[in-house]
C-alpha cells in the first residue's frame, strides 16, 4: 500500500513494484589491481575511488606522476555516490572559481568523448525556468555576468520554453534563461574512463580496501596505513565523498572536514515513447526540481526546502548494499507534486524507482577543497553537493596543480578548506544545518543571506546588550555580529527570552532593490559622520605574535609585504603576498613591545593565516603564535566626538601629539585596565578600536554608552561600517582582496618595501609586475544616473563597460549615504581585439566613458582612481590632528573638507 501522502498522486501516476537500487552491471573487473597488496611507496595515495578521486588520478597521470599514484578504495570503482548522481554538467555557479572549474570539466569530457572515450557527454542545454519576477532579477542579472564569465545563455519568453521542451506545463512561468552549452554525462562512465586512462600511464588501483590511518610526523603526511598494509607517501588526497569526514578522523590531530549527509532523491521512470533524446535539461527552480532525458527515460530529482539528514547518529553504512538508503514518499512528496505539475506526461508515466542516495553538503553550500590546516600534504576534495561531475574535471585538475606546483591557477580560495573552524566539523551543527543547506542550491540568491540553523554559537560579552538595544545579527565564522538595529522594534508581550525581553533577530534582505533596512543605516552612517557610532568589532581575527629576541621582526619582514620594524606603538597595514604577488593576507600589525606584534586580520581569516603563518615562520619554535581572537572584545567608536568621549573615561592623554592617528597606547577606561586601544577605525573615520580583556567588556561598554548620550552615541552595525569603507575606497580581503590580486593593482604599491633591500615572499613577481606594467586596475565607480528608490541595485559581480565594451566586474558595491549614489568598487582591464589584457595606465582608466549593468540596463558611472573628498562636519582641530599625522603614518588618504 502506498504512503498516505501518495493517494492524492495514485491517479496520476502509475507505481510499479519499487525495484531496490542496484550497482551497475557495467563490467568492472579490470578496473582494480587483481585484488594486489597496495604498494610499499608512492608519491600520492588518494582516498577514494569516486569521479572526484578518478578525475585527481587522471591528471595526475597526465602531468607525469602517473607510476607514483595509487588510489586506494574500501569498496569497487564508482561504487559510492557516483552511479547514481543525475549527472547533470552545467557551467553556471554561484562564483566564477567555481564557474572556471566547471567549464574545465566540461571542456574535458568534450575532449574525451571527441577522443572515442566513453563519457555519456551529451550537449542537450540547460532551461531554468522562473515562476516569480524576483527570478526573472536573478536571470537577468546572470545574462548580464555571462559576458564576464564567457558563457552562453539567453533570455527566453514562456513560449520560447514550450518549443525547445515540448513537455513542460507554461503558463504559469514568468521566462526562463537558457543556457545551450550545458549537457549531460554519465558519472559512472566518466569515472570508468578516468581510472581506465590514469591506469595507462601506471596509475595503481587498490579495491576493497580500506584505509584505516593517514600517518603524520612534525604535521606532514608521511604514510598511510590500509587494510592490505602501510604505503609510505608524501602526499594523500581525501577524496571519500560523504565519508569524507570519517576518513578526517583517521589522523591525528583530526583533519576537519565539516560535510554532513541528507537524504538525496532520483526518480527514474520507465522508457516514455517518443520522447526527444535531446530533451534539455529542465531545472524548475521556484519548485524546488530538475529533470533530464536519460536514454528514453526521465530522471528526475530536486533540492527540497528541508532537507532530511542522513546517519544522524553519526554511524555511516559503509557495505556496498548498504550505501543507499529506503526511499521516503512522505518526503519526497513536495518534489513529485512538483513534477507532476510541470511535466504533464509524468501522470501516464511508468515509474521505475525511487531511488534514495545520500549526499554531503558543507555547512555554506560550497565545495571544499585545498590543503588541510591541521596538516601539510594533506588536500581535501569533498562536498561537492550532488553535483560532482561538474566539479570533478576542475577540482582534479586544481589538486594536482598544488601537488605538483604548490599552487594552482584556479582563485579558489571561497572553497579553501581554511575557511572553516572546529565549531562547523560539530556533528551536531551540521546535523541541524544540513537540514537548510541544500535549498540554497535553488533557492533565491538574495543578495547578504544568513543561514538559520546553527545560530548563537560565538557571542561577545556585550550580546545582551545589543540585542536589548534592537541589533539585527548576521553570522560570520559562527560570530553573531550586529549588522544594523531596530530599537524600535517591539516584541509581542509574552515574549520571554533567556537574556531580556528582546527576541534574537536574524538578519534579512530578501530584494533586489531598495533593502527594508536602508533607513535604519542611513542613521547608524551618519551618527558615525556626524557624532559617534559604535560597533562591535569582535569578529575581527586576532593573534599575538612574539619571541625572546628579534626573531619575529624577521620573520614578519619576511611574511609580510610592507615594513613592519616600526617604532614600539606604531600600527602598521601590510599585505601578505604569495609567490605570485597576490593576497594571502590582508592585515594590521600593532607592535606592542619591541619582539610583541598583535595582528588584526578580517574575520574569514581565522583559520587561514594563522595556517599561512605557521607555514612560513620559523621551524625551531624560536616563535610564539597565540590566536587571542575570543580573549578580547572589540568596540569600535567613530566620529568627530570619539576622542572627547574617550577622555572622559580615561586620565591617559589623547591629545594628536601624544596620541597620534595609527598607533596604539594600553589604556584604563572606566574602571578598567589593561586595554589595547588603537587610534584607527578601519573605515576612514577618525576614532579608536578599543581590544578589551573580557571580564571588562560589559563594564566599559556601559561606560561608552552611558558618557556617549551627550555625544550623540547610536550603535552602527556591519552594513553602516561596510557602506563607509565603500564610499572610502577601502578595500577588503575576501571581497575586493584575493590571492590573485596584487598591491600593485589595486594602488597599494607605497605599502610595499620595494627599496628597503629587504626580501620577502612575492618580491620577484611585484618587481617584474611594476617593470611590465599591471593589466587590471582597481577603481571607484559613482552611479550617476541611478535611481536607487526604484532601480534594481548593484550587489556586486556586475559587469563595466569602458566606451560600451566589457572592461571588468564590480567587486564591493553600497549606496554612498554622503554621496547620494551607488558606490560601485572593482577591476577593469584594457581588452584588446582578441580579448587578451593589455597594460592598464592611469591614462586609460581616466580616458573613458562609463557604464554599469545591472541586470540587463546599463547606469553611466564617474571613475575615481582615489579616495573622493567628502564633506563632513569634523571640527577644524581633528581635521589639522588628522592631517598631521597622514603623512607620518602613509595610511591611505582620507580627504576630508569641512561643512560649514
Amino acid at each position: 500500500m502506498l504512503p498516505k501522502s501518495i493517494q492524492i498522486c495514485k491517479n496520476n501516476l502509475q507505481i510499479v513494484r519499487h525495484v531496490s537500487s542496484k550497482f551497475p552491471s557495467t563490467d568492472i573487473a579490470d578496473l582494480g589491481d587483481n585484488n594486489a597488496p597496495p604498494p610499499s611507496n608512492a608519491k600520492v595515495v588518494i582516498c577514494g575511488g569516486g569521479v572526484m578521486g578518478a578525475a585527481v588520478a587522471y591528471h595526475l597521470a597526465e602531468k607525469g606522476w602517473g607510476s607514483e599514484t595509487t588510489i586506494i578504495e574500501k569498496g569497487r570503482i564508482g561504487g559510492g555516490a557516483t552511479w547514481h548522481h543525475a549527472g547533470l554538467v552545467g557551467a553556471y555557479k554561484p562564483s566564477l572559481a567555481q564557474v572556471k572549474l566547471a567549464q574545465s570539466s566540461i571542456e574535458l569530457y568534450k575532449t574525451l568523448e571527441a577522443q572515442g572515450f566513453s563519457t555519456g557527454w551529451k550537449q542537450c542545454g540547460s532551461l531554468n525556468i522562473a515562476r516569480s519576477k524576483d527570478r526573472m532579477t536573478v536571470f537577468r542579472r546572470m545574462k548580464a555576468q555571462a559576458i564576464a564569465w564567457n558563457i552562453d545563455c539567453e533570455l527566453v519568453t514562456p513560449e520560447r520554453c514550450h518549443e525547445l521542451c515540448p513537455i513542460i506545463k507554461v503558463d504559469d512561468i514568468e521566462g526562463a534563461l537558457w543556457i545551450p552549452g550545458d549537457g549531460v554525462g554519465d558519472p559512472y562512465k566518466i569515472c570508468v574512463t578516468l581510472i581506465k586512462q590514469a591506469k595507462m600511464k601506471d596509475v595503481k588501483v587498490i579495491e576493497n580496501c580500506a584505509v584505516t590511518r593517514i600517518i603524520q610526523e612534525n604535521d606532514e603526511v608521511v604514510g598511510v596505513e590500509t587494510e592490505k598494509g602501510t604505503i609510505k607517501c608524501d602526499y594523500f588526497v581525501n577524496c571519500a565523498g560523504f565519508w569524507a569526514r570519517e576518513v578526517g578522523q583517521l589522523t591525528e590531530p583530526y583533519v576537519k572536514v565539516p560535510l554532513h549527509a541528507c537524504e538525496h532523491y532520483y526518480l527514474h521512470t520507465k522508457p516514455i515513447p517518443k520522447l526527444n533524446p535531446m530533451t534539455p535539461v529542465v531545472r524548475d527552480l521556484d519548485g524546488y526540481i530538475y529533470f533530464r532525458e536519460n536514454h528514453g527515460r526521465l530522471l528526475a530529482g530536486g533540492y527540497e526546502p528541508n532537507a532530511k539528514p542522513a546517519f544522524e547518529d553519526g554511524s555511516i553504512q559503509v557495505s556496498e548494499t548498504d550505501r543507499y538508503l529506503p526511499e521516503d514518499w512522505d518526503h519526497f512528496h513536495i518534489l513529485l507534486e512538483q513534477l507532476l505539475k510541470r511535466i504533464p506526461l509524468l501522470g501516464n508515466a511508468v515509474l521505475e524507482r525511487l531511488c534514495n542516495g545520500a549526499e554531503a553538503f558543507s555547512p555554506d553550500c560550497k565545495w571544499i577543497v585545498g590543503e588541510s590546516p591541521e596538516i601539510r600534504n594533506y588536500l581535501v576534495a569533498a562536498g561537492m553537493k550532488a553535483v560532482g561531475i561538474s566539479a570533478a574535471g576542475g577540482v582534479g585538475r586544481a589538486t594536482a596543480d598544488i601537488i605538483i606546483n604548490g599552487y594552482t591557477n584556479y582563485d579558489m580560495y571561497e572553497l579553501d578548506i581554511s575557511r572553516f573552524l572546529g565549531l562547523h566539523n560539530n556533528r551536531k551543527f551540521l546535523r541541524d544545518r544540513v537540514k537548510e543547506v541544500p535549498s540554497i542550491h535553488y533557492g533565491l540568491p538574495y543578495p547578504l543571506h544568513e543561514f538559520e540553523t546553527g545560530r548563537n554559537l560565538r557571542m561577545s560579552p556585550i550580546y545582551p546588550a545589543l540585542r536589548e538595544a534592537g541589533a539585527v545579527f548576521g553570522q560570520v565564522m559562527g560570530y553573531e555580529r550586529p549588522n544594523w538595529f531596530d530599537p524600535d522594534h517591539v516584541p509581542s508581550p509574552d515574549h520571554t527570552s533567556v537574556v531580556g525581553t528582546r527576541p534574537f533577530r536574524i538578519a534579512y534582505t530578501k530584494t533586489f532593490y531598495k533593502p527594508p533596512w536602508f533607513d535604519r543605516v542611513a542613521a547608524e552612517y551618519a551618527a558615525c559622520r556626524e557624532t559617534v557610532g559604535l560597533s562591535d568589532y569582535s569578529s575581527f581575527t586576532k593573534i599575538d605574535l612574539w619571541s625572546k629576541g628579534n626573531e619575529i621582526v624577521r620573520a614578519l619582514q619576511y611574511v609580510c609585504s610592507n615594513d613592519v620594524d616600526v617604532p614600539v606603538g606604531s600600527i602598521i597595514h601590510t599585505g601578505m603576498q604569495n609567490e605570485n604577488g597576490g593576497y594571502e593576507n590582508d592585515c594590521s600589525l600593532a607592535r606592542l613591545s619591541p619582539n610583541h606584534y598583535m595582528m588584526i586580520a578580517p574575520t574569514i581569516q581565522q583559520t587561514r593565516c594563522k595556517v599561512w603563518l605557521q607555514k612560513h615562520l620559523s621551524k625551531d619554535r624560536s616563535i610564539a603564535m597565540s590566536d587571542v581572537t575570543s580573549m578580547f572584545t572589540a568596540i569600535c567608536i567613530m566620529g568627530p566626538f570619539t576622542r572627547t568621549l574617550l577622555s572622559e573615561l580615561t586620565d591617559t592623554d589623547l591629545s594628536p601629539k601624544n596620541f597620534p592617528f595609527f598607533t596604539y597606547k594600553l589604556l584604563d577606561v572606566g574602571l578598567a585596565n589593561g586595554i589595547r586601544a588603537m587610534n584607527l577605525t578601519h573605515t576612514g573615520e577618525l576614532g579608536y578600536v578599543l581590544y578589551i580583556p573580557n571580564e571588562f567588556a560589559l563594564h566599559v561598554y556601559l561606560k561608552l554608552i552611558e558618557v556617549g548620550q551627550k555625544y550623540g552615541l547610536q550603535h552602527a552595525g556591519y552594513y553602516a561600517t561596510r557602506a563607509l569603507r565603500v564610499e572610502k575606497f577601502y578595500a577588503f580581503w575576501g571581497q575586493d582582496l584575493d590571492t590573485k590580486t596584487t598591491p600593485l593593482e589595486c594602488g597599494r604599491s607605497w605599502r610595499v618595501k620595494f627599496d628597503r633591500g629587504m626580501d620577502f615572499i612575492g618580491r620577484d613577481a611585484l618587481l617584474k609586475q611594476r617593470e611590465e606594467g599591471v593589466k587590471r586596475k582597481y577603481v571607484q565607480l559613482l552611479l550617476t544616473e541611478h535611481d536607487h528608490e526604484l532601480d534594481l541595485w548593484p550587489w556586486g559581480g556586475e559587469p563595466i563597460y569602458r566606451n560600451g565594451k566589457y572592461c571588468g566586474q564590480t567587486t564591493t558595491t553600497g549606496f554612498g549615504f554622503t554621496f547620494k549614489k551607488h558606490v560601485c568598487l572593482g577591476f577593469i582591464q584594457n581588452l584588446n581585439q582578441k580579448n587578451e589584457p593589455d597594460i592598464v595606465t592611469n591614462e586609460y582608466v581616466l580616458d573613458g566613458d562609463y557604464e554599469v549593468d545591472i541586470g540587463g540596463i546599463r547606469f553611466s558611472a564617474k571613475v575615481h582612481l582615489h579616495s573622493p573628498n567628502l564633506p563632513t562636519k569634523y571640527p577644524d582641530q581633528e581635521r589639522e590632528a588628522y592631517k598631521a599625522t597622514r603623512d607620518k603614518t602613509k595610511e591611505e588618504p582620507l580627504l576630508i573638507t569641512v561643512d560649514k
